[in-house]
């Protein structure tokens, strides 16, 4: 589907696109208002959507990992989500995948998640021959490796986290998997702390991205085969238009080096339109003739703290259902003792830190699930006298993301 194609279909039979474009003028894709994301998940609901533009009659139903009280849903045809793992497959090469390689799929599956169902879908439809064990991440670390050893896999997939915890029972257990000579991840960025720890339990492993998307946005880019930068991914120029814009101004830019927010804009998805949509994360364009670009860390949608996506406008809101009298809001994302963590700047005089911890909980259960598991680090409250703001604009920078890239 043609993008003007696209935009016509959607303004015709989504209420919120309609009303969205209602006194636009053009039929560029500039000519269109950025999607505004939490506009858009108002509108995009389980009951009464105005989002979709038909009946949700076949297809798939995903929920991203993030919060639960105002959940994100996400709808596919069963065309769509088979165009798109198929779309996918062809590029599996470019992730290092060889002919006859025993792939030992790790990813989240069950409770409305994406990741395995689209990893075992995409490994299926793969143009080389590939044989896959579907053990998903939740299995006991003791029953993956017995796996792995039993059917002689030869690459991992997972989340990082995943991936570690299963590396750091390997070395506890049986030094190290020599065998395995790929580790595929996806869904968290891989720090060097974490390939320190996969290196010792798979000598002989690379390390590369899987694929770069989202529930909310599907396939965003695939990984660049000649390129030692795991950020660098190329676009689906063919099934999905990506944008660069300033932060400030909303302009697209088209210039090599230049940092600016994310939109994509997906040609294939008809049922649920994702026009000018921004997915959360900074980039910049190494060749945007040729679609390759360079991720720089999160946009300030969501924080993305390990395997969890904990959107801000609902941290701010828990920190007032915790009863704090505040100045504002900042949220901090930091790397200690090899995990991500979640800190929560808050302006004004320290209270209640039992209150704002128990309202995060509340909001992402599977943010306190991963702090109990370990997997992140507990959440931290600071409270301070003044936000830090953007010194161009005055505005309160609302994500601060302290990571090494």
């Amino acid at each position: 589907m043609s993008v003007l194609d696209l935009i016509c279909y959607a303004r015709t039979h989504s209420p919120f696109y309609e009303e969205l474009y209602d006194g636009v003028e053009g039929s560029e894709l500039a000519d269109l208002p950025v999607v505004d994301q939490a506009a858009f998940w108002a509108a995009n609901t389980v009951r009464d959507n105005r989002v979709l533009t038909r009946a949700h009659t076949d297809g798939l139903i995903f929920k991203t990992g993030g919060t639960t009280k105002a959940p994100r849903v996400s709808f596919y045809s069963t065309e769509e989500w088979d165009a798109m793992c198929r779309t996918y497959a062809e590029t599996l090469p470019a992730a290092g995948l060889r002919h006859g390689d025993r792939i030992a799929n790790l990813f989240a599956a069950g409770e409305l998640y994406s990741s395995f169902i689209f990893a075992l879908n995409a490994l299926q439809r793969s143009p080389i021959d590939l044989v896959q064990l579907p053990i998903t991440g939740s299995a006991p670390v003791e029953f993956t490796l017995t796996t792995m050893q039993d059917f002689d896999a030869n690459v991992v997939a997972g989340f990082p986290t995943t991936l570690c915890r299963l590396a750091a029972h390997v070395v506890s257990s049986v030094g190290s998997l020599p065998l395995v000579r790929l580790i595929l991840f996806s869904g968290e960025a891989l720090y060097d702390d974490q390939r320190a720890l996969l290196a010792s339990a798979f000598p002989e492993a690379e390390f590369r991205s899987f694929v770069y998307g989202s529930v909310d946005g599907g396939i965003i880019g695939t990984a660049v085969l000649d390129s030692d930068d795991p950020r660098v991914f190329r676009s689906f120029v063919d099934s999905s238009v990506l944008e660069i814009v300033d932060i400030e101004t909303g302009k697209v830019i088209t210039e090599p080096g230049r940092p600016g927010r994310l939109l994509q804009t997906d040609l294939t998805r008809r049922l649920q339109p994702m026009i000018r949509y921004p997915v959360g994360d900074m980039a910049e364009w190494v060749d945007q003739e040729d679609g390759i670009f360079r991720l720089l860390g999160r946009a300030d949608e969501g924080a993305r703290v390990g395997p969890v996506t904990l959107h801000l406008d609902h941290l701010r809101a828990a920190v007032d259902r915790a009863g704090i009298v505040h100045n504002g809001v900042q949220v901090v994302i930091r790397r200690v003792d090899a995990r991500d963590q979640l800190v929560l700047r808050i302006a004004g005089e320290a209270q209640d830190f039992e209150s704002v911890r128990d309202q995060v909980h509340v909001i992402s259960p599977r943010f306190e699930l991963q702090v109990g598991r370990g997997t992140v680090a507990p959440l931290e409250v600071e409270w301070v006298s003044a936000l830090e703001v953007n010194p161009r604009s005055g505005k309160t920078v609302r994500l601060i993301d302290e990571r090494p890239c």
